[in-house]
C-alpha cells in the first residue's frame, strides 16, 4: 500500500484529503505543519508522495520542499503543492525548490487521484 503524507495547517483539509486517499486505497499520514512533517520524515517515515500546502504558519510549503530535498531517503520523493495560489512566480519558485507538481484548491477527488497516479510509480 502506497503512503501519502498530507501537510496542511487546516485540519478540515487534512481530514478531507485523508478520506479521499483512504477510499482510493492509499495510507494517508498527516502533518499539521512543515516542521511536524520534517519531524516525521526524520523519524523514519518514508512516504511514496508528499502533498503540501503553500501558506502555513512558520515554515511554508516551499521551505518544506527545500528541506525535504536535503534529507537522505526522501530526497527524490515526489512532492505536490496543493494551494489556493495560482501565481506563475510562486509556481516557478516551488519548481525551483523541487516540487513535482502544483494543484489549485479546491481540487476534485478524481483530478487529485489522476495526478497521484501520474507521479507515483505503481499507484
Amino acid at each position: 500500500m502506497k503512503t501519502i503524507l498530507v501537510v496542511d495547517d487546516s485540519s478540515t483539509l487534512r481530514m478531507s484529503m485523508t478520506s479521499i486517499l483512504s477510499k482510493a486505497g492509499y495510507r494517508a499520514e498527516e502533518a499539521c505543519s512543515a516542521e511536524n512533517a520534517l519531524e516525521k520524515l526524520r523519524s523514519g517515515l518514508r512516504p511514496n508522495l508528499i502533498i503540501t500546502d503553500l501558506n502555513m504558519p512558520g515554515m511554508d510549503g516551499i521551505g518544506l520542499i527545500r528541506q525535504v530535498r536535503k534529507l537522505p531517503g526522501v530526497r527524490f520523493t515526489p512532492i505536490l503543492m496543493l494551494t489556493t495560489e495560482s501565481q506563475q512566480s510562486k509556481r516557478q519558485e516551488a519548481r525551483s525548490a523541487g516540487a513535482t507538481g502544483w494543484l489549485v484548491k479546491p481540487v476534485a477527488a478524481e483530478q487529485l487521484l489522476q495526478v497521484i497516479r501520474q507521479v507515483v510509480p505503481g499507484a
